[in-house]
């Protein structure tokens, strides 16, 4: 998409403690206004900003409103992506993340490409790519709900207790599938099959795929591989331990709600996808061979 820039709005958000953050912000913010797009950044960091960049009137990012922003620029990691989306989510803007951390998967470049970042944005030169995210329901043994909220990358529902082992009982689409003693369970989008899951031995899945996949944490089982669901799938689990023995869920490693015996979590998928926004078309294949450094040249020289 490609348009006038006079009187448009950005968001810009970041991470809360690296200074580099803040410096890309600032220089994102001075570009931008050369181009006459007003950015917007959070209450908490609008002074900081105002006194990085004087003379370039920058605005307050208010609370999720539809036509607040165009777009919010995230500057930080994946992490900061994850926060940026709290935001951003329920208001359906789509979000561009400017790396500054390590692999930073949901990141569309590196803070060095600032006058492509300055040049595209105020051009509205980018296209909306949407990721499928998942809703997650806990009920108390009763059935009387106790919390729920979304997860960009994974859900978990994890032991609270090193020593002890999470009984856990897994039914799909009212069907009972397993029941599990294991450290816990991980149900994640394909986003977050580079991250969590990953790390548990779950498939990567490219993110066009819709599906959930679901990975046991290391389960006391003869069957307890990582599986890959319907989009459409409704999970249901139960914690069957001992009282004694609790679980929490968390979602993205940033929400969380303990559990105890009977109560049910219930994982779909949420009604509000991710926006992600991206300058250029980058194959994921190419991205996952970048961010992994992969040897695609192998290990053998003849």
């Amino acid at each position: 998409m490609t348009r006038d820039s006079a009187g448009r709005r950005v968001g810009v958000w970041l991470h809360p403690t690296r200074p580099e953050a803040a410096d890309a912000a600032a220089e994102f913010a001075t570009g931008c206004h050369d181009y006459g797009v007003t950015c917007r950044f959070a209450p908490q960091r609008l002074a900081e900003m105002r006194d990085r960049v004087p003379g370039v009137p920058v605005e307050a990012l208010g609370d999720p409103a539809p036509g607040a922003v165009e777009l919010l620029v995230v500057f930080g990691g994946d992490g900061s992506i994850l926060s940026a989306a709290e935001w951003a989510l329920p208001a359906a803007v789509p979000l561009l993340g400017v790396n500054l951390g390590h692999v930073g998967f949901l990141a569309e470049l590196e803070s060095s490409e600032m006058p492509v970042l300055v040049r595209q944005v105020a051009a509205g030169d980018y296209r909306v790519e949407r990721r499928l995210t998942l809703r997650v329901d806990v009920a108390d043994a009763t059935g009387a709900p106790l919390w729920s909220s979304f997860a960009v990358n994974e859900l978990s529902i994890e032991k609270t207790a090193r020593e002890m082992m999470v009984d856990l009982m897994v039914a799909v689409d009212g069907r009972p599938l397993s029941h599990w003693a294991c450290d816990g369970l991980l149900v994640a989008t394909p986003s977050g099959s580079t991250a969590y899951a990953l790390s548990a031995g779950g498939p990567v899945v490219w993110p066009d795929v819709e599906a959930i996949e679901m990975v046991p944490l290391l389960a006391h089982a003869l069957f307890a591989r990582p599986l890959v669901l319907s989009p459409a799938s409704r999970i249901e689990v139960e914690l069957t331990s001992d009282p004694s023995i609790l679980s929490v869920v968390w979602c993205d490693g940033r929400r969380s709600v303990d559990m105890s015996r009977g109560c049910v979590a219930t994982i779909t998928r949420n009604g509000d996808d991710l926006r992600l926004a991206r300058l250029s078309e980058q194959p994921f294949t190419t991205r996952l061979v970048k961010k992994f450094q992969l040897p695609v040249n192998g290990f053998r020289t003849h």
